[in-house]
């Protein structure tokens, strides 16, 4: 093997933004050469490097390790969550009203809330949660870097998103 098992586990939750890294350090290269044709492609590159960069790093803070029963589905613009102990449920990423994050006995949720009052409350290190930040990503308005800081955060509740 190339790299050491224990730097793999430990740049495996980074590929993506290595990967943007990358695809940044082949712009610049790109538009080392000069001209038209080569500058603008390699500058273009360096966008979509330092974009994808950037989004992959929000996107690495949803990650946790699976402490909590249950998986969560997102298909076909549909959050699912099957419960080990509690009830489980589904809402459609359309019918989404409100996003909270609450902190029930130290542990992490999103509160979804549709539009017809039903809640789903998901934990935030069930299986498959961290697919939970691409389809909150597709909802109008909705900042990723400011759910990011909520999971950070210590707050017991913490309104997220709201549909205007």
């Amino acid at each position: 093997m190339l790299i050491r098992p224990e730097l793999a586990a430990r740049l495996h939750p980074w590929r993506e933004v290595l990967a943007a890294v990358a695809l940044i350090g082949a712009g610049l290269w790109m538009f080392s050469w000069g001209g038209w044709i080569y500058g603008g492609v390699g500058a273009a590159m360096v966008a979509v490097g330092v974009i994808w960069g950037m989004d992959a790093r929000r996107r690495m803070r949803f990650r946790r390790d699976i402490a909590a029963p249950g998986v969560v589905e997102l298909v076909e613009g549909a959050i699912r969550y099957y419960g080990a102990r509690t009830l489980g449920g589904e809402i459609a990423l359309r019918d989404l009203a409100e996003i909270r994050l609450l902190r029930l006995d130290g542990q992490a949720h999103w509160r979804l809330r549709a539009t017809d009052g039903q809640a789903l409350l998901v934990p935030v290190d069930a299986a498959g949660a961290a697919l939970l930040a691409d389809g909150f990503a597709a909802l109008p308005g909705f900042d990723l870097g400011a759910a990011a800081d909520a999971l950070e955060g210590e707050q017991a509740v913490c309104t997220v998103w709201r549909r205007k």
